[in-house]
């Protein structure tokens, strides 16, 4: 699939084009190239990069960027290779389970004072090198997703998954309805 298709198919999940999007859009290509992964194997289907959560992204942030991450890449919250470390940065970090190889790249600064309309045609014009700076990963590579049983809460009757529960007085107890104890809060 060419680099247009995709970018049209980045813009059509996230609902518009947007510098956000073009950030990620170019993190996602950048990290197949760093990774050892062709562009050729994304077809239409992104899931065979990430089969099996051989691909595994950890973005730094919720913004517009992690759309187009999803879309080229396959990665997702419920795929289980698609994880937040909620820093406000501009900033992804990706792992190549089958070679072992990883990259966190991290937005350089823009010049300041653009539009939204500047900034969009400055990060569109830009080659990703020239837009991140490729660092070792700092964060662990997550173990893979585990499955997990369910538990009924003693209190609201919800069904949650086990590693969710907590005991408070000889009850299972979700977290809505467990009352955390802390003695140091005022």
């Amino acid at each position: 699939m060419d680099k247009n298709t995709l970018w049209k198919k980045c813009a059509a999940f996230h609902g518009h084009e947007c510098g956000g999007l073009t950030i990620g859009y170019k993190a996602a290509l950048y990290a197949l190239e760093l990774l050892d992964i062709s562009l050729e194997n994304v077809s239409e289907n992104p899931e065979c990069i990430s089969k099996d959560e051989d691909l595994v992204c950890i973005a730094e942030n919720d913004a517009c960027g992690v759309d187009a991450i999803q879309v080229i890449l396959g990665c997702s919250v419920g795929k289980g290779n698609l994880l937040f470390h909620l820093r406000g940065k501009q900033a992804f970090s990706f792992y190549n389970r089958r070679n072992g190889k990883s990259v966190r790249l991290v937005l350089k600064p823009r010049p300041a004072g653009m539009t939204r309309e500047e900034s969009f045609a400055y990060f569109q014009a830009l080659e990703p090198e020239e837009m991140f700076d490729v660092k070792e990963t700092k964060l662990a590579l997550p173990e893979k997703a585990r499955i997990f049983q369910s538990v009924t809460c003693a209190r609201c009757g919800e069904t949650t998954a086990e590693n969710m529960i907590r005991m408070q007085g000889g009850e299972m107890l979700c977290l809505d309805c467990y009352e955390e104890y802390n003695r140091f809060s005022v």
